[in-house]
Parts: C-alpha cells; sequence; structure tokens
C-alpha cells in the first residue's frame, strides 16, 4: 500500500487529549533559514498537550517518536521534532497558571500528523504501541 500526500508521506496518531498552544518552550528557529522577523506568517513551534499523567504520556510519545523527552521538572516534558515542539504540561500545574483554562484528556479532535521516510513501515512498527486507531494511512488527494 503506497500512502502519500503529494511528495510528502505523513502518518497521523489521534488520542483523546487536550490540546493547548504555546506552554512556554524555548521558540524554534524557522525551518526555512530565515528570521522571524523576515517571515510573513505565523508558524506554529509548539503544540503543548495537557495531560494528568505526563509521565505517561511521555512514556507513549518516546517509542512512537523514538527520542527521549527532556524534562523541565516534574510537570512538563517536550520533544523537540525538527520543525517544532511537542510538549506535554501537567493539568494541576496548568490550573495553578490559568485556572479553568483546559481540560485535560477530555479533547477528541486533535490530530498530530508526523512526516516519516515510509508510512507503511510506520505503521506496521506502531501496532503493538497504538491501541486504538481512528483510521489506518490512506492515500489522499
Amino acid at each position: 500500500m503506497k500512502t502519500t500526500i503529494g511528495a510528502r508521506q505523513h502518518l497521523a496518531v489521534t488520542i483523546m487529549l487536550m490540546l493547548f498552544v504555546g506552554c512556554g518552550t524555548v521558540p524554534a528557529q524557522p525551518a526555512n533559514g530565515q528570521s522571524r522577523e523576515q517571515n510573513a506568517h505565523a508558524i506554529l513551534e509548539n503544540t503543548c498537550v495537557i495531560s494528568r499523567n505526563v509521565s505517561r504520556l511521555v512514556a507513549f510519545y518516546e517509542p512512537i517518536l523514538r527520542e527521549k523527552a527532556k524534562w523541565s521538572g516534574e510537570d512538563y516534558a517536550e520533544f523537540a521534532t525538527g520543525v517544532g515542539v511537542l510538549s506535554i504540561f501537567s493539568y494541576r500545574a496548568q490550573e495553578k497558571y490559568i485556572p479553568g483554562s483546559a481540560v485535560a484528556e477530555k479533547n477528541r479532535s486533535v490530530i498530530l500528523e508526523f512526516r516519516v521516510a515510509n508510512v507503511d513501515a510506520e505503521y506496521r512498527r506502531l501496532q503493538g504501541l497504538v491501541k486504538t486507531w481512528v483510521k489506518p494511512p490512506t492515500t489522499q488527494p
């Protein structure tokens, strides 16, 4: 099965979690080599997931991303993905900073897409790690 989106290959993993943008990470440099000021459009550099169990979610993403998380205390961990940061922040800590702003692990509308070299090989590799697949990889227009 050949699964491509244009010339790029993507793997989407949908997980029931809360998406919250901007959990205080070091800004990534734009992928095109230009400075921030030279870019005419906004660049998404951080996606922060609010979780009641940061270590459990980190343990889920480490084998998926094949990378160890960089921790900052027990409430925050992040993965540098090359184009942005996937961070995980504790619900308890979020409540201290901005009470009522997030509901951990209740959002069922977040889709995280990761570009991989071989979608089919990654799909096979992840079969033992991902318990629920919303949809297997398909060819997109």
